[in-house]
Order: structure tokens, then sequence, then C-alpha cells
């Protein structure tokens, strides 16, 4: 590693997720509407997409300024063949401790082996709940939720770490939340409960539709001891709870009633190429001219180190100061999670 650059905020830079794809076979509500992201919606042309040799220089760049963990996201992201490939250049890094997928799990039952030996280690699995007729209508295609749990029963066999995520909203899926904490409970695998936020401009995201932690926290209480768990590294996004009789945990994405902006360690590539220095950004920065025009590393990396020396982003701190909701936002398909 070479440098540890900040931010205005003093903000080091450590975490990259990497979009490989901006298409999806779901069309949940609070990310790719299908009434937006129907038939005749242009995704990426191929040709525009970051292939797996330009994120791998990109990931070495990044790694020289501090990036530690690296998430891969989509659109879905095991909709790009031969992920496993992207897998074994980036686990070769220097620098790079920690790589991460998130997934809807419908494919996992196919790809969970091949991306373990690729040197895969780490899932998070979005499912917004158990009921089938919930999930279906949720997912915008009907897919099952025994599909999704299939997955991750074989990815639990070839040995991953899996998070859960489940992004509540209130009236949609508020009545799932005690029986996803009861079927991963036993599973022994930790869950998570993402507050719903208002990415992108079309997922007809209010503030009626929240419901804060703390609520979320008192409705678990009623029927399980939990007890906090202590962060585990400077800008951890969960705050995490484990059950007293058993190992798994749960625990809390906050970004709308418990900002943690002043901790955000987090930069993301769009699959076109793009850095966002923001999940809730308007614009970003193009790199992947840079790469074709055959800009050297060291240009890049001083193009990089500019842009989050110039970072002051926030909005979830101006959110819940002044109510400000940015209507030009990316979408979160476009740039992941």
């Amino acid at each position: 590693m070479d440098e540890i650059i900040r931010d205005q905020l003093n903000r080091p830079l450590h975490d990259l997720r990497i979009s490989v794809t901006d298409r999806c076979n779901f069309r949940c509500s609070y990310c790719m509407p299908a009434e937006v992201f129907g038939p005749d919606y242009a995704f990426l042309p191929k040709d525009q997409v970051l292939s797996f040799e330009e994120i791998e220089r990109l990931a070495n760049i990044f790694a020289r300024l501090g990036v530690k963990k690296i998430r891969l996201t989509g659109g879905e992201p095991l909709l790009r063949q031969n992920l496993q490939d992207l897998i074994r250049k980036l686990v070769n890094i220097n620098g790079i401790t920690d790589i991460g997928l998130t997934t809807n799990g419908v494919f996992l039952s196919k790809h969970a082996e091949s991306l373990y030996q690729a040197g895969l280690r780490r899932l998070n699995i979005s499912l917004d709940a158990l009921n089938d007729e919930v999930f279906q209508a949720l997912n915008g295609r009907g897919v099952s939720s025994k599909i999704v749990l299939k997955g991750i029963d074989a990815a639990l066999k070839a040995g991953f770490h899996i998070k859960i995520n489940m992004v509540v909203q209130k009236g949609v899926n508020d009545q799932e939340i005690i029986p996803m904490a009861r079927y991963f409970r036993e599973k022994g695998v930790t869950l998570r409960f993402i507050e719903f936020m208002d990415v992108g401009n079309s997922n007809g995201w209010n503030f009626e539709r929240v419901i804060p932690k703390k609520e979320i926290y008192h409705m678990l209480s009623q029927e399980f001891d939990l007890e906090p768990v202590d962060e585990a590294y400077f800008g951890e996004v969960a705050k995490r709870y484990k059950y007293k009789d058993k190992q798994a945990e749960i625990g809390f994405i906050t970004s709308v009633s418990e900002s943690f902006c002043t901790s955000c360690t987090r930069a993301r590539i769009s699959a076109d190429g793009k850095l966002y220095t923001c999940l809730f950004a308007g614009k970003g920065f193009d790199l992947k001219s840079m790469l074709r025009n055959k800009s050297s590393n060291e240009f890049i990396q001083s193009q990089i180190i500019s842009i989050w020396n110039h970072r002051n982003d926030r909005y979830s701190d101006e959110r819940m100061s002044n109510g400000n909701a940015k209507k030009n936002k990316i979408e979160m398909s476009y740039i992941g999670g």
C-alpha cells in the first residue's frame, strides 16, 4: 500500500463496491420497479461494461490507496458469466483482505461451489420475506422464496459466511420480521434489517413506509433475549446484536433513523466504470475512459486521490437535518447496494 487517503471529513477510503452488471432477474419495488425497468428498458451494451481485466486493474490501484475490502454487486452479479474468473483475479491482489458478493440467491444452487473454489468466502444474500405470496409480490417476478432458501443452503454447505439482508417496509413485509428472525436464528445465520431508503428516483420512497431500527428492535426484544455486540472496525455499517442463547446475530442498517455518514469509508464503481463517492450521488467520475484511453496507473491513481480528497458527501445527515431528498440520484441497480 502506497498511502491512505482521506476526504474533507477525514474519512479514509477502505471499502470498494464494484457493480459487475446493471441487469437483474428481479424487479424489486425498492430497487428496480417493473413499471420503470420494463421489457423495453435499455440496459448497458456489453461493450460499455467494464471487463474483468479493467476491474482487476482498478482494484489494484484502489488497494494501493488503502482499500482493504471489495464487494461485488449488480444488478444481480451472478448474471455476469464466468464471475469466478474475476474472483480468482481479485483474491490475489496485495492488500485486499476481504472479498464479498451481494446476490439475490437465485443462482447460488448452481454457482456456490465454483465461487467458493475460486476464493470467495463471504455472501450477502437479499431476502425480504419467507412467505411465498409476500416474497413473490416483492421480487416482481413471482419467484418463490424456496428457491432462495435452497441457494442459501447450498452456500452454507459450500462453506460460505453468510449475512441475510431484509429491506423492511411498513405495511408491505413487516409481518415477516419475527418469522425471518426465528428461521435464521435456528440456522445460525446473521440477519440484517435494512431501513427502507430513498435510493434512486423511482422507488416511491416516503418516510411513512420506514420502520426505524428502534421499532424493529422493540418487536424482536418481545420474543428474544438480545445483547449488543461491539463494533468490529471503524466504518462498520450494521449496529449488531446477538441472541444470548444462540451464536447467530442480527444487525440493523439505519441510514434513515440513525445515519452513519461520518464514518463512511465506501466508494462505488458502476458497471460502466464510473466512480461514485456516495450511494445517493447524482453523478460519477468516468474511470472507464481513462482505462480505455491508455492512461497510466499513476495518472488514474492521482485522479482518484483528487476525487476522494474533495469528497464531502453526507446525504443521510442532510436528509435527517432538513428533510432534503435530492431528486437526481443514481439508481441502486446501476451502482449496487
